[in-house]
């Protein structure tokens, strides 16, 4: 009796631990197949929408061949010293952005595949241009003026490195340099805001007045004549006498196309209002001069791109971090891009082609940088006369396509 109560029940047959681990290893094959399947799934999604694309398809040699070279092999300077290459700063994808929103929108948005590694726009691709290319792009602009900051006045100095073909001292007053400043100023460090940037070329008149068989458009483009200069307005309220320098500028006998580059925010520690009044008060300037709005453009966006600052790198002084850190330069970036448009202007954001790229003092770019954003601003004005030249019943074309 004792040992009948004390018996178990008949309990189900175990399996041996042989097959306990086989029959785990086929569930846990199964799952792991499952994930797979799912993830492959999800990068498909992500490589089907066009949200997310990114042009990882390099172009066609035999379509964008200079684009496969060294741009600055031949400029001056070019060496062991200053070994700079276009090839360093972009790289031929397809496809092209066809116009001016979905270039804007490219080159504001793109990206680096590590620290200062080649931009690459996202969903469409720019393109560098020779010195020959961007000369010809100019010269179908009258004039080019850029207003702004320091940031415009490094745009211009790459501008002038690239129509003046002189990697060492193309965006630098180098006819007036002494041997330190000769020394000090070289290549990279032209950009060197304390010592060397402000020793910038403002106007090409200036080069033609001083220095005329540096400057390359006339070689290469017979009667090329661009005016290129920039006017220095950097915080709000805008001076007098900066206005009134802005209002001689503007050439208004001439009725051929102008184009205008503006660069503001960090002067007036990106506080939106006063970003806001400095924007409203250089277009007026520039509308009534030309009366762009009333005339040639519409109801349609003037000739006029807004640069927003670059990213701050970790250079940049603790003070600023809270007011002029990442944080707030995006939020200043999206909120003056939504300002634009209720101006009719063009932006051009500058915090992604910038957050992994050199920032030697936390705020401004190098060289590099901003030959970068030069080859932008050109990108945005040859879609611009392209674009114009549409209109016309017979066009010839801007470059070779």
């Amino acid at each position: 009796m004792y040992r009948f109560m004390n018996e178990r029940p008949n309990r189900r047959p175990r399996l041996s631990r042989k097959w306990s681990r086989v029959v785990l290893c086929v569930l846990a094959s199964v799952a792991g197949l499952i994930l797979v399947g799912a993830v492959l799934d999800w990068i498909s999604e992500l490589e089907d929408s066009s949200q997310c694309s990114f042009p990882l398809k390099a172009a066609d040699p035999n379509v964008r061949p200079h684009e496969y070279e060294n741009t600055f092999a031949t400029y001056r300077q070019f060496g062991p010293k200053c070994s700079i290459s276009s090839l360093e700063l972009h790289g031929p994808y397809e496809p092209v952005c066809p116009d001016r929103p979905s270039m804007l929108t490219a080159m504001s948005s793109g990206g680096r595949i590590g620290r200062d590694a080649i931009y690459i726009p996202r969903g469409c691709d720019m393109r560098w241009f020779t010195t020959e290319e961007v000369c010809k792009i100019l010269g179908h602009f009258s004039q080019v003026i850029l207003v702004g900051d320091s940031m415009l006045r490094h745009v211009i100095g790459a501008l002038n490195i690239i129509v003046r073909e002189d990697l060492g001292y193309g965006g630098v007053t180098d006819w007036n340099f002494d041997s330190r400043e000769m020394e000090r100023c070289f290549c990279n460090d032209q950009f060197d805001v304390t010592d060397c940037s402000v020793q910038g070329i403002y106007k090409t008149e200036d080069v033609i007045k001083h220095d005329p068989g540096s400057l390359a458009c006339p070689r290469l483009v017979p009667g090329w004549s661009t005016d290129l200069r920039m006017e220095q307005m950097v915080r709000y309220p805008i001076e007098d006498v900066e206005l009134e320098r802005l209002e001689r500028a503007i050439d208004t006998k001439s009725n051929s196309r102008k184009a205008f580059i503006l660069g503001h925010g960090l002067w007036n520690n990106l506080e939106l209002d006063k970003s806001k009044a400095w924007l409203d008060t250089v277009i007026k300037v520039i509308d009534s001069r030309l009366k762009l709005r009333r005339k040639r453009y519409p109801g349609r966006n003037m000739p006029i791109l807004l640069m927003t600052p670059n990213a701050a790198g970790e250079k940049k002084p603790d003070e600023y971090i809270v007011t002029q850190g990442n944080k707030a330069l995006v939020r200043f970036e999206h909120s003056m891009a939504q300002e634009t448009a209720k101006q009719n202007i063009d932006h051009l954001g500058t915090w992604n082609m910038s957050i992994q790229a050199n920032l030697y003092d936390g705020v401004h770019m190098d060289m590099k940088g901003n030959l970068l954003k030069a080859m932008m601003v050109v990108n945005w004005l040859y879609l611009l006369a392209k674009e114009e030249d549409m209109t016309k019943t017979r066009r010839v074309p801007i470059i070779a396509e």
